[in-house]
């Protein structure tokens, strides 16, 4: 149910209104030390300087976080509900730890009830975070895609997500055919696509798990349903890439395996992207695919350090969103994953700044979803989607970061350094509380 009053939210506000990849950092944050959000049936009515908004909104019951940092909701552009048991798991890279773990724990996801206690635990468990919208794999069985939707418009949140599609080189109790996963993900679009905020992503595990004839069969639902997402993996691990070179001997590479079949465009989501060439990179850019960087998951299984600097190059930018891709990810936390990805840039002689790294959290994987008219910042008519941050949540962190003084307010350069601390120290005790269409979900 959306709200269906005015109210108003106090504190000091950051957002991204552009790319700090490619424009100076202070026309790309918008920062007011104290300021007001007016949200009205859900969406942002009015945004700006508080003593600009005051006297028009002088009757409106406002909520009052002094001390507090509001920012837009966190964006989690690669995640698996399935995995939030397993999160974790000892010893294995890629594709040892698919068979070791991940297809085992799947094969519960049969059991629809379990579906929904899981489904349950994983949606708490990212609003705890500050995560307000994810594109979340689901399991090979239908129901566990009923389940996960179910619980996510319980909550009236925006997500999205599909059922996973895989008729070979997987064991046989998760396995579909290409006929069988055409027809039932056809069905679960046809439900669940655009039912109030919740969207449908086709999803093939990866390129060897499929057939060409279900690849086939996904570009045909592509072209069907033109308004859905394609969301896979690419290039995560280097046995994984020589693995499909092998099973697919004709193909020029392993983004040219979804290209034949005609799954590279704009509302494509590919998880990792570590092992991309150059020639891959471009033809992201060229098709405005999406990149979901899943920095712990990456160092966690041994996969490398994804080349941001590829990504976010002049030549031929992609769009770049954050995942936590748990459970290879090792935390829920965006904050935490910004982290990580701070230190993968360092490994490979890059900087990643506390801007760009807010930016990659919210706005950026609104780009890299076709959400940015919906989600990613606070401009007038977007969904109120946002997240209450204490920067002091921790004995050091209150000694590092200084109280937000409105008598003092820090400059643009003071709260860069605030935040970057956060993210560097940060989790989920950093969220004071997370709201849903300007209504609190979890504090």
């Amino acid at each position: 149910m959306q709200n269906q009053a005015i109210r108003g939210f106090r504190a000091s506000f950051l957002d991204a209104i552009a790319d700090p990849f490619y424009e100076p950092e202070a026309d790309c944050i918008r920062y007011f030390a104290d300021g007001l959000l007016v949200v009205e049936h859900g969406k942002v009515k009015d945004f700006g300087n508080y003593v600009d908004l005051a006297t028009q909104y002088a009757d409106l019951a406002i909520t009052h976080y002094p001390d507090r940092l509001i920012v837009s909701g966190f964006i989690d552009t690669h995640i698996h509900f399935p995995q939030t048991e397993m999160i974790a798991s000892y010893g294995e890279q890629l594709l040892e730890w698919l068979s070791t773990y991940t297809f085992p724990t799947e094969r519960k996801f049969a059991d629809r009830n379990y579906a929904s206690k899981i489904a349950s635990i994983f949606l708490e468990e990212l609003l705890r975070n500050g995560t307000t919208t994810a594109l979340v794999f689901t399991t090979i069985f239908p129901q566990s895609t009923d389940a996960f939707f179910e619980e996510a418009q319980r909550r009236n949140l925006r997500m999205i997500a599909g059922k996973v599609m895989m008729d070979r080189n997987a064991p046989d109790f998760l396995t579909d055919t290409a006929e069988s996963s055409y027809i039932e993900t056809k069905q679960l679009i046809e439900k669940w696509h655009k039912c109030d905020r919740l969207l449908y992503a086709v999803t093939p595990r990866f390129a060897v798990t499929s057939t060409p004839e279900q690849l086939t069969n996904i570009g045909k639902l592509l072209a069907e349903f033109p308004d859905v997402y394609l969301h896979t993996h690419l290039s995560e691990n280097v046995k994984e890439v020589a693995y499909v070179a092998e099973v697919f001997p004709e193909s020029a590479g392993y983004l040219d395996v979804y290209d034949q079949a005609g799954l590279v465009g704009e509302r494509s989501v590919f998880a990792h992207g570590v092992q991309l060439t150059d020639q891959e990179f471009a033809r992201l850019s060229e098709a405005k695919a999406a990149i979901a960087f899943c920095p712990t998951s990456n160092m966690f299984l041994g996969s490398g350090l994804f080349k941001i600097e590829k990504a976010k190059s002049q030549e031929n930018p992609v769009k770049v969103g954050l995942g936590t891709d748990v459970g290879a990810g090792t935390s829920f936390s965006m904050l935490k994953t910004a982290c990580a990805a701070y230190q993968v840039a360092q490994l490979r002689s890059q900087k990643l700044s506390a801007f760009q790294a807010l930016f990659l959290a919210t706005l950026g994987g609104a780009r890299a979803l076709c959400l940015e008219d919906k989600l990613g910042n606070f401009e007038i008519g977007k969904e109120a989607d946002f997240v209450v941050l204490n920067l002091r949540p921790t004995p050091i962190m209150a000694l590092r970061n200084k109280p937000l003084d409105l008598d003092n307010p820090p400059i643009l350069t003071e709260i860069s350094d605030q935040l970057f601390a956060t993210l560097i120290m940060g989790d989920d005790r950093a969220i004071t509380a997370t709201y849903i269409m300007g209504e609190l979900a979890l504090i």
